[in-house]
């Protein structure tokens, strides 16, 4: 009996600017939504238009994430945002309509902003700042799922 080949994991990309904050955080937070709903082949990953490498995901985003039930990857580093990212992901999601017009003039076809919805940085700022970005980037996750998550986005 011919076994199929597995088909690759389309890869959904999170951008913000310094991939500290809010694009790990949507990235933890859509990975345990798709877990949650059992959603498989995809996977999820971040990265920073100007991100430093070297440095890490900022206390109080981690701090949000725990508060919040959800795991990060303990060796999560910021990534910056390359071409080949760019090129191997089914959806690029960022995080403001600036970043999105910023890259897409990088000749690159697959942006869209977070459903419509900015997400302001919350860096350098309080931990109820960074709570609230969490719950912003939480509320749209179901229609992030809803568009680019489920079979009926996929043609017949």
């Amino acid at each position: 009996m011919e076994q199929k080949k597995a088909e690759p994991k389309k890869k959904i990309l999170f951008v913000c600017t310094g991939n500290t904050c809010r694009s790990p955080m949507a990235e933890a937070a859509l990975r345990k939504e798709l877990r949650r709903k059992k959603i498989s082949g995809y996977t999820v990953a971040s990265a920073g238009i100007c991100a430093e490498t070297g440095g890490t995901i900022t206390p109080e985003s981690l701090q949000a994430l725990t508060e919040a039930g959800i795991s990060v990857n303990k060796t999560f580093k910021p990534r910056l945002l390359t071409d080949k990212m760019l090129d191997g992901a089914y959806v690029v999601i960022c995080m403001t309509e600036a970043q999105r017009a910023r890259i897409a003039r990088a000749n690159v076809t697959s942006f869209y902003a977070l459903a419509g919805k900015e997400i302001p940085d919350p860096y350098g700022q309080g931990i109820d700042v960074y709570r609230a970005t969490l719950r912003a980037i939480r509320e749209v996750l179901p229609l992030v799922i809803k568009t680019y998550c489920t079979p009926s986005c996929f043609p017949s």
